[in-house]
């Protein structure tokens, strides 16, 4: 059975910063390209930061570029997403995915691919 528990999420000040993690159980987690999404209250779900399975691409979404950083370790088949300057509109719930691997094509996960529950992070301004 495949799971990702995100964990690291909470309450802080704008220009705080938070660390998630995701940690993976039930696949070959080396074969996964992983990715970072939030959904804010009222919002659709955004695409934030990926990362390729071996850990040498990466993809931003523009407004977390130079204040967000999507890393992995394998060996712990974990997942982090370093978050710095915290702003009031980077407050939504915190969700990772995993996606296997095809072409060695850096892609954010679709749908169709394993998701955690989600991990809560506000920003107060």
């Amino acid at each position: 059975q495949v799971q990702l528990v995100e964990s690291g999420g909470g309450l802080v000040q704008a220009g705080d910063s938070l660390r998630l993690s995701c940690a993976a159980s039930g696949i070959t987690f080396s074969n996964y390209n992983m990715g970072w999404f939030r959904q804010a209250p009222g919002k659709e779900r955004e695409a934030v930061a990926a990362i390729s399975y071996s850990g040498g691409s990466t993809l931003y979404v523009d407004s977390v570029k130079g204040r967000f950083t999507i890393s992995r370790d394998n060996a712990k088949k974990t997942a982090y997403l370093q978050m710095n300057s915290l702003k009031a509109e980077d407050t939504a719930v915190y969700y990772c995915a995993a996606q296997r691997n095809r072409y060695n094509i850096l892609t954010y996960p679709t749908n169709n691919d394993y998701w955690g529950q989600g991990t809560q992070v506000t920003v107060s301004s």
